[in-house]
């Protein structure tokens, strides 16, 4: 697979999941906030990239149940602009 991403962050907020379609399909969204590697060269600040996320599914519920505000996770997926 080509396309394949995995990120380890901080949730910044508890997930929105809602139901979408005719078919009613659970669509979660969140935000997670992945620290940078490396430190800036101008001082000891550390920064982070804030990625937006998409789930669906059993996946999208699993992560309303189960996951809150500043809680770490990992996931794996795949990068669409």
């Amino acid at each position: 697979m080509l396309n394949q991403i995995v990120l380890m962050g901080r949730l910044t907020k508890d997930p929105e999941v809602r139901k979408v379609g005719e078919k009613q399909v659970s669509k979660g969204r969140f935000t997670l906030a992945v620290d940078r590697r490396f430190a800036r060269r101008d001082g000891d600040q550390q920064t982070a990239d804030f990625i937006g996320c998409v789930a669906f599914g059993r996946t999208a519920e699993f992560v309303e149940k189960y996951f809150r505000q500043g809680m770490r996770m990992v996931i794996s997926g795949r990068i669409q602009t």
